[in-house]
């Protein structure tokens, strides 16, 4: 007789709801601020902290660089239309909103805060959560990819620039050095990238899932030391909970003018519903990988304040843009059912008629054979 076995117990991992629009990534951030709050580095440790994170930061622009196929990326040049519609959002649009709420100082924010938010709008696209999202949603995943790189690759030049004519002295102004150090912590590596990539490319590709960490945990090593460096000098007196929260709402307010803006924009420039979603997820968006390097050349022992707006609105877009990718693929896949039931009717209206065509036939020929045997009788 044998004995019944009892049933194992499956593991599961824990995981957060699926219904609550916070992933992981984002927990970890906040948790990386508590830790650079309760523990900074500082001294010996904080110079290490900070090496660490621009090796991080060159190590992510390099597998940016090795990821990206340069006929890929040659092949985005033609649709040139749809690329310069992202461009003129990331760093035309978005710009002048962030000048506009010049307006809401010192009522609503404060000139570091409103440094910061203006800081913000000046920052490329992100690139993988412009692609992950358009993914989703069915939309031109090849356009979000090379739309998040060429923003990425603009944004070495224009943000510094644009950060010096908005920002002037808040930014620590732009020097040469500056400006170099920015070129050779992002786009040096990228562009080494790009010529090892027919060695490296392969691995890189093959590894994605396990180097997708690196590039979390450089943006991680990032946010400790702007936020340590934050803590040394004491500047979080300076914002208040009050603060805080009138500076989520007014980047609420940006990002819905922005979805709105690239969504219905898109529309009435004719493009079509796959491209209009990789311009808004692409268009939509503030990278945190690329803006916090560029501040913290930029504004020095400011940084952590400066980049507070944008960790906040970098957390805010996946929250959204995760709600809307969703909406995107559930209304895809109701146009596809759509169109398979009115196709299906289609063969189903076909086959009633082949039947009732058969039908008659039949009768016909039934009707003359008896009318043949009526002769013959």
């Amino acid at each position: 007789m044998t004995v019944p076995t009892p049933a194992r117990t499956a593991r599961r991992t824990p995981r957060l709801p699926s219904w609550l629009p916070v992933d992981g990534y984002v927990l970890s951030l906040l948790g990386t601020v508590a830790l650079a709050t309760l523990l900074p580095a500082s001294g010996a440790a904080a110079d290490l902290a900070q090496g660490a994170s621009t090796g991080a930061v060159a190590l992510l622009f390099f597998l940016y660089g090795a990821r990206l196929s340069t006929r890929e990326a040659l092949d985005g040049l033609k649709h040139w239309r749809l690329h310069v519609t992202v461009l003129a959002g990331t760093f035309l649009v978005f710009p002048l909103l962030g000048l506009a709420a010049r307006g809401l100082v010192p009522t609503v924010l404060t000139p570091q805060l409103y440094s910061g938010f203006l800081f913000l709008c000046l920052v490329p696209s992100t690139m993988q959560a412009s692609i992950a999202f358009t993914s989703i949603a069915r939309g031109n995943v090849p356009a979000a990819i090379c739309a998040g790189s060429f923003s990425s690759l603009a944004g070495i030049v224009l943000t510094p620039l644009l950060a010096a004519a908005l920002l002037g002295d808040s930014a620590g102004g732009l020097s040469a050095a500056a400006l170099l150090k920015i070129v050779f912590q992002l786009l040096v590596p990228f562009l080494t990238g790009q010529l090892l990539r027919r060695w490296v490319g392969g691995f890189v590709v093959r590894h994605k899932k396990v180097l997708g960490h690196v590039d979390r945990g450089s943006i991680l090593l990032v946010v400790y030391t702007a936020f340590s460096l934050g803590m040394t000098a004491g500047i979080w007196h300076l914002v208040t909970p009050a603060r805080l929260g009138m500076l989520l709402a007014v980047e609420a307010v940006l990002l819905a003018a922005m979805l709105a803006l690239t969504w219905y924009g898109a529309g009435r420039l004719g493009f079509g519903r796959a491209d209009r979603i990789a311009i808004q997820f692409a268009g939509s968006k503030k990278s945190l990988a690329s803006g916090l390097p560029m501040a913290s050349v930029l504004f020095g022992p400011q940084a952590s304040l400066a980049v507070l707006p944008l960790m906040l609105f970098h957390q805010m877009q996946l929250m959204v843009c995760a709600v809307i990718a969703r909406r995107r693929a559930r209304d895809a896949e109701t146009e596809t059912e759509t169109e398979g039931e009115g196709e299906a009717g289609a063969e189903t209206e076909g086959e009633t008629a082949s039947e009732a065509d058969a039908e008659t036939a039949s009768a016909t020929a039934s009707e003359t054979d008896a009318e043949a045997g009526a002769e013959t009788r």
